[in-house]
């Protein structure tokens, strides 16, 4: 129970980057929404097949905890490289 707990409470952080970084448009935001699209594209289709291979639902949420966590140090980190054009 706890990891699905945190996994509700880690998504609500990373979904506000999100919306911070769509906000505030340009380039950027076009890639992040991209990346957003696929990268749920693609936990799906990894949870179905670990929930098919018999995986427990703590094993599969595991996996949504570590990628929110990679989502979140990603978009919360501050920009000291260049900007591309």
């Amino acid at each position: 129970m706890w990891n699905w707990m945190m996994l509700g409470l880690e998504s609500n952080r990373v979904i506000r980057l999100r919306i911070a970084k769509l906000m505030r448009g340009g380039k950027a935001a076009q890639r992040e929404a991209r990346r957003m699209v696929s990268e749920k594209v693609l936990a799906a289709a990894k949870a179905g097949t670990s929930l098919m291979a018999g995986a427990p639902g703590d094993k599969i949420v595991e996996q949504y905890r570590r990628k929110v966590a990679a989502n979140a140090k990603r978009l919360s980190r501050n920009r000291t490289r260049r900007k591309r054009k």
